[in-house]
């Protein structure tokens, strides 16, 4: 990095760290990227004196307007002056100012926090909109007046109130409830709910805060929790809305570290009762919610695809979904392994499953965090049948009855899923088993599943 700042200082310009990894060096906390911004220094320029450097770059964002350097963790940025011409994220005409002030280009951030820069060469730090002050109070401000050119900085705030334990200033607050969310890509909004929930310390806060300023809009089915009442006995906490932001929180102590697996696990956390508004009921002199893990499937997909196109991911969140309550059912009824064998089948990792309903069975307070011996009856149980990380794998396949002469067709699926229903069972545990029990099926099979002759 300092090469890079010693290169534009010998060329008239100036480069600063800004952004993020300002704020979080302030707050003494880690950071592996780099954002720098290059001023008084033009575009042209700028790609030779990297070349000069023997650096390799991608041009990335609107208009290509930011360098991102080859194998290390560093984005180089000239300071813009972007004009909104839409009511969307991409509305705007990009236009590359190396010779805006320090000032214009803050006010041009999303967040005081994030408008703080640092000059390494000098050793200064810049600070115009009072970003250090705001974060030694715990505030989240907005940067100036033109904060509201970008619908994604609401999503942005909601993260970084949740990474940093923050309160949005009420002005800020007030500015986005009058921001539309409508025009934002898919993407974007991803990125921004993956920070929040793999970064998040307190999810729960950037929960309150999507509610605070009336963002919940956007996903009609997390509204649909506000309200929604539960049985106290069970849930001293309050409405299913309240709970989920209790089992985030409890969700995001025991993080892995994984950005891919907490991101399964904490979307699950954030949908697992997304099936209650429809479903309770009061009966029985109680509120119930009877059949709510069925029913959160059809909503939990309605609202991950406001955040993704990536089926494969629902398909994983919602399995963990529809089960989540089977740990406490599973072993409350004493199943056996047959059952469990089902289990993992169903939802592809116990893991996932358990870390799930342990987070569930924390966010209650004021109830006392509970042991989840039924977390740890299931965890142990599928260790010992090795299928902790994975579901059981088929140990007979479509090639095994053609060795025997069956000819390829769909009674060769058949068979094939009878044995997988026969090993869930426990008929067998090992390939030579299930061969066994292979041929046994095949001397019983009807004529009409003969091989010919």
């Amino acid at each position: 990095m300092l090469q890079i700042c010693r290169a534009a200082a010998e060329r008239g310009g100036c480069v600063r760290v800004v952004g993020g990894c300002v704020r979080d060096a302030l707050l003494d906390r880690s950071f592996e990227e780099f954002d720098l911004e290059a001023f008084g220094i033009e575009p042209d320029d700028l790609d030779r004196m990297l070349e000069d450097l023997g650096m390799r770059v991608d041009r990335v964002g609107r208009a290509f307007s930011v360098l991102k350097l080859r194998d290390i963790l560093v984005d180089i940025a000239l300071p813009r002056r972007e004009v909104s011409i839409g009511s969307g994220h991409r509305d705007f005409l990009v236009d590359a100012d190396p010779h805006m002030t320090v000032e214009e280009a803050a006010e041009r951030r999303d967040y005081t926090i994030n408008a703080i820069s640092y000059e390494p060469l000098a050793g200064r730090v810049d600070d115009p909109l009072g970003g250090a002050a705001d974060l030694e109070r715990g505030r989240l401000r907005h940067a100036s007046h033109r904060f509201s050119e970008d619908p994604l900085r609401v999503l942005r705030g909601m993260q970084l109130v949740a990474r940093l334990g923050l309160e949005p200033d009420p002005d800020t607050a007030g500015l986005c409830s009058g921001i539309d969310w409508r025009e934002l890509s898919v993407e974007r909004v991803f990125e921004e709910w993956r920070k929040l929930l793999v970064l998040g310390v307190e999810i729960g806060r950037g929960l309150r805060f999507l509610q605070a300023t009336g963002w919940i809009e956007a996903y009609p089915e997390l509204k649909a929790t506000v309200g929604c009442g539960q049985d106290p006995e069970w849930h001293p906490e309050g409405d299913v809305w309240t709970h989920t932001g209790h089992v985030l929180d409890a969700f995001a102590v025991e993080r892995l570290g994984d950005d891919e697996e907490d991101l399964v696990v904490g979307l699950a956390c954030l949908c697992h009762d997304l099936g209650k508004p429809a479903t309770t009921r009061f009966a029985d002199g109680r509120l119930r919610s009877r059949g709510h893990e069925a029913a959160g499937e059809a909503p939990t997909r309605s609202f991950l695809a406001r955040l993704t196109n990536r089926r494969s991911l629902a398909d994983d969140v919602v399995r963990l979904v529809v089960d989540h309550l089977k740990p406490r059912q599973l072993y409350q009824g004493g199943a056996g392994d047959a059952a469990v064998r089902r289990l993992a089948h169903r939802v592809k990792r116990i893991d996932r499953l358990v870390r799930l309903a342990r987070a569930d069975a924390r966010g209650r307070p004021p109830l006392p965090p509970t042991d989840c011996d039924d977390c740890d009856w299931l965890l142990a149980r599928a260790e010992a049948l090795r299928i902790r990380d994975q579901a059981p794998r088929k140990l007979i396949l479509g090639r095994d009855l053609i060795d025997r002469g069956l000819t390829p067709g769909p009674e060769i699926g058949d068979l094939v899923d009878r044995c997988y229903q026969a090993q869930l069972d426990g008929a067998f545990e090992d390939r030579t088993a299930g061969l066994r029990f292979l041929d046994s099926l095949l001397r019983r099979r009807p004529a009409a599943w003969r091989a010919e002759p």
